[in-house]
């Protein structure tokens, strides 16, 4: 759903900001016990928000996204988060920062004493965003992750139960409500499920009406 969206309205974006630029970003904290991942999520998702309200965050619209994988020991969780962020034209001549600063910022919004470690990356110019959707809005969790541990996986479940997943800011955020005024049918935020009877479903895709139909 949630790549659907993206797909739907990047394209327009870049059309309506031809000269702005696009950033890959990757925050991380350090490993936590995977009983303790909810909590660690709590503090990510409210170190974000500071720092987007910094008046050196040079993102005039974002895609954020947690994905959780297994620590190398097997038990731990690493939660971090994967951000497009839409920059402007000037990002470069004045207001870039600088690898060192990323991690200070980020490192001062989490309110930790160590160093995180941050990716960053320029996405070139005439490129469009749209291509790292699969990368940015993939599965929360890998699948390989899922099946080695039941325990660890039942706890992760719990841990991540009605968590969001994913959050649009900044001007893509007006996007979305245009997208989702548009497109009821296709993108619905409830969290009600209909049950259906029988063993199995089957959805096809309805291209005039843009939604699947349940056969």
């Amino acid at each position: 759903m949630w790549k659907a969206r993206a797909y739907k309205i990047l394209p327009q974006v870049v059309t309506d900001y031809p000269k702005h630029r696009w950033l890959f970003v990757t925050l991380t904290v350090k490993n936590c016990q995977i009983e303790e991942l909810r909590e660690n999520l709590d503090s990510i998702n409210k170190a974000f928000k500071r720092f987007t309200e910094l008046k050196a965050w040079p993102g005039k619209g974002w895609v954020k996204s947690i994905e959780v994988t297994k620590g190398r020991d097997g038990v731990s969780a690493h939660p971090h988060l994967h951000i497009l962020v839409m920059v402007p034209p000037s990002y470069f001549s004045h207001g870039y920062l600088s690898h060192t600063k990323w991690v200070t910022l980020w490192q001062q919004c989490l309110r930790i004493d160590y160093q995180p470690i941050i990716h960053t990356s320029a996405i070139a110019k005439h490129h469009n965003p749209s291509l790292l959707i699969p990368e940015i809005l993939k599965y929360q969790v890998k699948e390989s992750d899922l099946v080695g541990d039941r325990e660890w996986f039942l706890e992760l479940t719990r841990q991540l139960h009605k968590s969001r997943a994913i959050a649009v800011g900044g001007i893509l955020r007006q996007y979305m409500r245009q997208l989702e005024e548009k497109n009821q049918d296709l993108i619905d935020e409830s969290e009600e499920t209909d049950e259906v009877d029988g063993e199995s479903l089957y959805f096809r895709w309805e291209r005039k009406l843009q939604r699947f139909n349940i056969e």
